[in-house]
């Protein structure tokens, strides 16, 4: 990925090219034997998240997502089709809502100093990155104006009453701008990665009063569940481990899934 967020293991791998749609159309198929051979329950959605950013593959991400969805292929609902972005550019959803699935914006930040901060890579503001936003779901039918927002939760960097206060007031014109528009936040408590020793996962007391301030806005907000970090493959920690001789001593980053 070359978004390089600052929380993020897989950014500093950088990009050494992009996946066509049949190569992650594999991962869906082997994913599903997987489960049946293993007698594990059946898969039923996919997301585009956690290695490589969307919207810089776009045209192959659609085509993968369109046969997901596709009656006659793979046959997932396309409501259970998740595509995550961190918006590059405004026109970044519009170019991904042509997949017909759901949108999510990996937010972190409403205030334009600390999103840059923790998205070094951001070349527009927030709001008109939120425009861009409003215009991809206008053009959606008014049954699948549905956005996921995403925050990882540093402590004491991004987790505080004000910081959720923001983030309230930055979604408030989705809904005024969007009729129908279904607005959801995905809280992600931060999972902690060799390069970024200065952050912290917050409290669960943290998380929860966040979780309140929006709830009590109006906004629906859950917290997720932290899957993989035992194996250094929850969100953000996915990279290739890699052994380097520097000056006699071994250097690897985290391994993937």
């Amino acid at each position: 990925c070359a978004q390089a967020c600052s929380f993020c293991a897989t950014g500093r791998m950088g990009r050494l090219r992009s996946l066509t749609a049949e190569e992650i159309l594999v991962q869906a198929f082997y994913g599903r034997q997987t489960v049946r051979e293993l007698d594990m329950p059946s898969l039923e959605g996919v997301v585009f998240m956690g290695m490589g950013e969307p919207a810089d593959n776009a045209e192959e991400v659609v085509k993968a997502a369109r046969a997901l969805g596709d009656d006659l292929r793979f046959r997932f609902s396309r409501s259970r089709i998740t595509i995550s972005t961190v918006a590059p550019k405004p026109e970044s959803f519009e170019e991904l809502a042509e997949a017909g699935c759901v949108l999510a914006w990996s937010v972190h930040a409403a205030d334009n100093a600390l999103r840059k901060q923790l998205v070094p890579t951001t070349r527009h503001s927030m709001e008109e990155l939120r425009q861009g936003l409003e215009r991809a779901l206008q053009g959606k039918p008014k049954n699948a104006r549905q956005v996921m927002i995403e925050v990882v939760l540093i402590e004491d960097v991004n987790d505080s009453q004000e910081h959720a206060a923001q983030l309230l007031e930055f979604l408030r014109p989705l809904h005024s701008c969007t009729r129908n528009a279904k607005v959801m936040v995905d809280l992600i408590p931060y999972n902690s990665v060799d390069h970024a020793d200065h952050f912290q996962k917050p409290s669960f007391e943290r998380v929860t009063t966040f979780q309140e301030v929006l709830i009590e806005g109006g906004v629906f907000t859950f917290v997720r569940t932290t899957r993989g970090d035992d194996g250094d493959a929850a969100c953000g920690q996915l990279a290739t481990r890699k052994r380097a001789e520097a000056n006699g001593s071994a250097v690897s980053t985290v391994e993937t899934a």
